[in-house]
């Protein structure tokens, strides 16, 4: 049913077919580029929240282009084209999930229909395609003004009342939007654009709008809109957890920084620094650590490790093994039974766990190093300018199996001797076949010369920061290196 024309507004003219033609190709094939990505949003993670906000986009952006598209077509002024029906065959694979009953999936046939309310006879026209949007039979007919807010839901029926009112009363146009309850129980939404058509006094005589049902288009911005929401929350989520991982990680770690002295004075002494490297992605807050302290006895405790996962749960099983560890040093349990008790401790953990860690206990007066080790790096020797590793006893990760048995080696050092202790996150790489080292620790112990000419333990570990500071690195790494003094 055509409008009619207010008193001072000309009668729109038909646009140029050829224009029309060009965007609806345009739209065509911009619909067909976004439907592509929509295809490739593959959710193959249901939970994550950031692949169903992508999903959700893609699938509004085929909505509002469907939509576009229709409307096109409707410039058309009903004249057969084959780029609008080809548009619609693309369309109806999204459009008719979300259309009811008798509608034309990807047109505006049962989504776009006018109506017409004549204040001076009370004469009602309704087109069809409305009465179908209603869910009516031409039986039933159309509803009057005073009648149409009975199908709406009763939160939106003030809302129609006010757009009416200004309507007739004040001669504003209608834009808003409401939710009509169909006799068949489904709650369609719907846009309605309309005015008040004046008499040649200037007077309204009639109101006539036209109402199109936006029921897909909003689910979908609304699918956006709680998928966005759950993004933010997880995101934020994810920001606390790190901060309170790396809290913790702070308060756990050692709080010296620079070198330190161990025992303070006397000879034999430790020269001791570390570092902690963070992964590419900052966000991994892993379980490693590092520690140095001295015992009561007077021997020294030097020890680095790492947890599997990441976040709280790792720093936090970190907290507790270094918190043991330092325990049982203390207590004068030596390294290889400690890694027996540690084993013990992860397995009965309620957050179960593997972890890998090497333990070293230094006697400043014999320089004499005990050390025992669970599935780790071994330390790194670095004397008279060349490196080696020290060889290893036998120790599996800790939490790998019940009631294992570590041993203990002990080794000899020298004044002037340079120890490394490292997370397996540090000296990743591609190592030699033929040499038997883990990947990456010949790189280390290609630092020889420069440890060689270093004059502090804190020089050594610039060094080191130097080389694997801009390594692409998977996981987090801790380094500690002692130097023996004369």
């Amino acid at each position: 049913m055509p409008p009619h024309p207010s008193a001072d507004r000309r009668a729109p003219q038909p646009p140029e077919r050829d224009a029309v033609d060009a965007l609806i190709n345009r739209t065509q094939r911009l619909r067909g580029d976004v439907d592509a990505v929509r295809r490739d949003t593959v959710l193959v993670d249901e939970d994550d929240p950031r692949l169903r906000w992508q999903r959700a986009l893609c699938d509004l952006a085929v909505h509002q282009l469907d939509d576009l598209g229709a409307h096109l077509g409707q410039l058309k002024q009903g004249l057969p084209s084959e780029a609008a029906e080809q548009f619609t065959a693309e369309a109806a694979g999204l459009a008719g999930e979300d259309s009811p009953a008798g509608e034309q999936p990807g047109s505006l046939i049962g989504r776009v229909g006018s109506a017409e309310w004549n204040l001076l006879t009370d004469e009602v026209r309704w087109s069809d395609e409305l009465l179908q949007i209603f869910g009516r039979t031409s039986e039933e007919g159309p509803l009057s003004l005073d009648d149409l807010p009975s199908v709406l839901v009763p939160e939106d029926q003030p809302l129609l009342t006010a757009l009416v009112t200004d309507c007739l009363v004040d001669g504003k146009p209608i834009d808003g939007e409401f939710r009509v309850l169909r006799t068949d129980g489904r709650i369609r939404t719907l846009h309605m654009m309309g005015e008040p058509v004046l008499d040649i006094d200037g007077c309204t005589a009639s109101m006539w709008a036209v109402l199109r049902d936006v029921s897909a288009l909003r689910r979908s911005q609304q699918a956006v809109h709680r998928t966005q929401e759950s993004l933010r929350h997880q995101q934020h989520i994810a920001r606390t957890e790190r901060r309170m991982a790396v809290e913790l990680q702070e308060a756990v770690l050692p709080p010296w920084r620079g070198s330190l002295s161990l025992p303070d004075q006397g000879p034999g002494s430790l020269d001791i620094a570390a570092h902690y490297l963070p992964s590419d992605s900052s966000a991994l807050i892993g379980g490693g650590w590092y520690d140095a302290m001295e015992l009561p006895d007077g021997r020294t405790l030097l020890t680095v490790g790492d947890l599997t996962g990441h976040g709280i749960q790792a720093t936090s099983a970190m907290a507790m093994i270094l918190g043991a560890l330092r325990g049982m040093a203390v207590a004068g349990i030596e390294p290889g039974a400690l890694m027996g008790h540690l084993n013990q401790l992860l397995e009965t953990s309620i957050q179960p766990a593997l972890g890998s860690a090497v333990c070293c206990r230094f006697d400043p007066a014999t320089r004499t190093l005990e050390w025992a080790q669970a599935g780790h790096p071994a330390p790194l020797l670095f004397r008279n300018g060349a490196g080696r590793p020290i060889p290893q006893p036998d120790g599996v990760l800790l939490g790998a199996a019940s009631g294992v048995a570590y041993e203990q080696d002990e080794v000899h050092l020298l004044p002037g001797d340079v120890l490394v202790l490292h997370t397996d996150g540090l000296a990743r790489g591609t190592g030699n076949a033929h040499s038997g080292l883990r990947p990456g620790t010949e790189k280390l112990l290609g630092l020889a010369p420069r440890f060689a000419e270093a004059r502090t333990a804190q020089e050594c570990v610039r060094t080191v920061v130097e080389e694997f500071g801009g390594t692409e690195r998977l996981d987090d790494a801790c380094v500690l290196i002692a130097r023996v003094g004369a």
